[in-house]
């Protein structure tokens, strides 16, 4: 069994998929006067913000990153949920002994306002966001730093995640890795990057091994 279950958060642990889709929508209808379709967005989904946004107009970003960030911290509480099984599965991962943490693109800020809003915050060993590392998904760095601070090799950890920059990250890292199905878009797609485990829900990571 793993030493370690390391999680991303949005889309995996919380639901802020609604909320994020149409942070990006209210921020490029807003500056660019264009809203891409959910795919396009939802392809970036697991990188920084910055990055991401950067992508679409790499002058204005900054401008287009204050929008998005102004939006999403008015409508996160309203918006996001947590997911099925997530309070049950942290709750017996820990009481097997099993080290828990988040690595996540998110701000350390938002990271932890919704973890708490969902009280799950107090499970974690370990919270990695973008301000811990200078790079970020898909590099290792997160991977490691996370384990680096649980003491432990990262092939004694599973990464969870629902986007391709997390099965990357993980594997990077050498973790094993395991896509969750439950928020994705495109499965087909990001099975090409082979995780170790794909799971229908969080609970499913109970049984593995």
């Amino acid at each position: 069994m793993f030493k370690a279950v390391l999680f991303d958060l949005d889309g995996t642990l919380i639901d802020t998929n609604n909320l994020i889709l149409e942070s990006y929508k209210y921020t490029f209808k807003k500056h660019l006067d264009y809203i891409p379709d959910d795919k396009e967005i939802v392809k970036y989904f697991g990188e920084p913000l910055k990055i991401t946004l950067s992508r679409f107009d790499s002058e204005r970003f900054e401008e287009m990153y204050r929008t998005y960030v102004e939006y999403n911290e008015l409508n996160h509480d309203s918006m996001v949920k947590e997911m099925d099984y997530a309070r049950e599965t942290l709750e017996e991962l820990k009481t097997r002994g099993i080290l828990l943490g988040v690595v996540t693109s998110k701000r350390r800020i938002m990271a932890e306002r919704g973890l708490k809003l969902f009280n799950l915050l107090d499970y974690l060993d370990v919270l990695i966001t973008p301000e811990d590392t200078e790079k970020h998904k898909p590099n290792p760095e997160p991977i490691l730093k996370a384990c680096e601070k649980l003491k432990l090799e990262p092939k004694d950890a599973l990464f969870v995640g629902d986007s391709h920059f997390d099965i990357l990250c993980g594997k990077n890292a050498g973790a094993k890795t395991c896509l969750v199905k439950y928020t994705v878009l495109d499965l087909e797609e990001l099975l090409k990057y082979e995780p170790d485990y794909v799971v229908e829900d969080l609970k499913a990571i109970l049984s593995l091994q």
